[in-house]
Protein backbone atom coordinates (compact mmCIF):
# COMPACT_ATOMS: atom_id res chain seq x y z
CA UNK A 1 0.00 0.00 0.00
CA UNK A 2 1.10 3.58 -0.63
CA UNK A 3 0.13 6.06 2.09
CA UNK A 4 0.15 9.85 2.06
CA UNK A 5 -0.06 11.76 5.32
CA UNK A 6 0.14 15.33 6.49
CA UNK A 7 1.45 17.00 9.58
CA UNK A 8 2.87 20.41 10.43
CA UNK A 9 6.26 21.61 11.62
CA UNK A 10 6.43 24.83 13.64
CA UNK A 11 7.44 27.34 10.93
CA UNK A 12 10.07 28.94 13.18
CA UNK A 13 11.94 25.60 13.24
CA UNK A 14 12.00 24.82 9.52
CA UNK A 15 15.82 25.13 9.19
CA UNK A 16 16.32 22.79 12.16
CA UNK A 17 13.82 20.29 10.75
CA UNK A 18 15.55 20.32 7.36
CA UNK A 19 18.94 19.85 9.03
CA UNK A 20 17.72 16.92 11.15
CA UNK A 21 16.29 15.17 8.10
CA UNK A 22 19.36 15.78 5.96
CA UNK A 23 21.22 13.35 8.24
CA UNK A 24 18.78 11.05 10.02
CA UNK A 25 20.49 8.81 12.55
CA UNK A 26 21.73 5.63 10.84
CA UNK A 27 20.09 3.40 13.47
CA UNK A 28 16.76 5.17 12.84
CA UNK A 29 17.10 4.56 9.10
CA UNK A 30 17.80 0.86 9.71
CA UNK A 31 14.79 0.51 12.03
CA UNK A 32 12.46 2.18 9.52
CA UNK A 33 13.57 -0.25 6.83
CA UNK A 34 13.33 -3.22 9.19
CA UNK A 35 9.82 -2.14 10.24
CA UNK A 36 8.62 -2.19 6.63
CA UNK A 37 8.79 1.48 5.59
CA UNK A 38 9.74 1.62 1.89
CA UNK A 39 10.16 4.47 -0.60
CA UNK A 40 9.51 6.87 2.29
CA UNK A 41 9.71 10.58 1.47
CA UNK A 42 8.86 13.78 3.32
CA UNK A 43 7.98 17.07 1.61
CA UNK A 44 8.07 20.35 3.55
CA UNK A 45 6.32 23.60 2.61
CA UNK A 46 7.50 27.05 3.58
CA UNK A 47 4.54 27.37 5.97
CA UNK A 48 5.45 24.17 7.86
CA UNK A 49 3.05 21.87 6.01
CA UNK A 50 4.64 18.43 6.00
CA UNK A 51 3.54 15.75 3.55
CA UNK A 52 4.83 12.20 3.83
CA UNK A 53 4.52 9.35 1.38
CA UNK A 54 5.42 5.79 2.31
CA UNK A 55 4.94 2.35 0.86
CA UNK A 56 4.37 -0.51 3.29
CA UNK A 57 2.45 -3.75 3.57
CA UNK A 58 0.30 -2.44 6.43
CA UNK A 59 0.63 1.07 7.89
CA UNK A 60 -0.66 0.17 11.35
CA UNK A 61 1.72 -2.79 11.59
CA UNK A 62 4.67 -0.71 10.35
CA UNK A 63 3.90 2.01 12.91
CA UNK A 64 3.54 -0.59 15.67
CA UNK A 65 6.93 -2.09 14.81
CA UNK A 66 8.52 1.37 14.94
CA UNK A 67 6.92 2.05 18.31
CA UNK A 68 8.88 -0.93 19.68
CA UNK A 69 12.23 0.43 18.44
CA UNK A 70 14.15 2.17 21.22
CA UNK A 71 15.78 4.61 18.81
CA UNK A 72 12.34 5.74 17.62
CA UNK A 73 11.45 7.02 21.08
CA UNK A 74 14.68 9.04 21.21
CA UNK A 75 14.20 10.38 17.68
CA UNK A 76 10.56 11.35 18.33
CA UNK A 77 11.52 13.16 21.55
CA UNK A 78 14.15 15.20 19.69
CA UNK A 79 12.01 15.96 16.67
CA UNK A 80 8.92 16.82 18.77
CA UNK A 81 10.66 20.06 19.79
CA UNK A 82 10.25 21.24 16.18
CA UNK A 83 6.48 20.68 16.04
CA UNK A 84 3.69 22.69 17.65
CA UNK A 85 2.93 21.42 21.18
CA UNK A 86 0.88 18.22 21.13
CA UNK A 87 -0.05 15.30 23.36
CA UNK A 88 0.98 12.90 20.56
CA UNK A 89 4.50 12.33 19.26
CA UNK A 90 5.06 13.49 15.68
CA UNK A 91 4.82 9.94 14.29
CA UNK A 92 1.47 9.44 16.02
CA UNK A 93 0.00 12.85 15.20
CA UNK A 94 -0.08 12.75 11.43
CA UNK A 95 -3.32 12.57 9.42
CA UNK A 96 -3.57 9.95 6.68
CA UNK A 97 -4.94 11.42 3.45
CA UNK A 98 -7.35 9.63 1.09
CA UNK A 99 -6.08 9.01 -2.44
CA UNK A 100 -8.58 10.57 -4.85
CA UNK A 101 -6.66 10.27 -8.13
CA UNK A 102 -4.13 7.82 -9.49
CA UNK A 103 -3.00 8.33 -13.09
CA UNK A 104 -1.78 4.78 -13.62
CA UNK A 105 -5.00 3.23 -12.31
CA UNK A 106 -7.18 5.45 -14.49
CA UNK A 107 -5.08 4.83 -17.59
CA UNK A 108 -5.32 1.07 -17.00
CA UNK A 109 -9.10 1.29 -16.46
CA UNK A 110 -9.43 3.23 -19.72
CA UNK A 111 -7.45 0.57 -21.58
CA UNK A 112 -4.22 2.57 -21.98
CA UNK A 113 -0.69 1.43 -21.29
CA UNK A 114 1.66 3.25 -18.90
CA UNK A 115 2.60 5.72 -21.69
CA UNK A 116 -1.01 6.75 -22.23
CA UNK A 117 -1.32 4.88 -25.52
CA UNK A 118 -4.46 2.83 -26.25
CA UNK A 119 -3.83 -0.90 -25.98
Amino acid sequence: MRVCFRSAVDPKYLPEYRKAHAQVWPEMLRELKKAGWHDYTLHLGGDGLLIGIVECDDLDAARARMALAEVNGSWQAEIAKLFPPSEASPDEGFMVMDEVFNLENQLAAAGHDNKGMTK
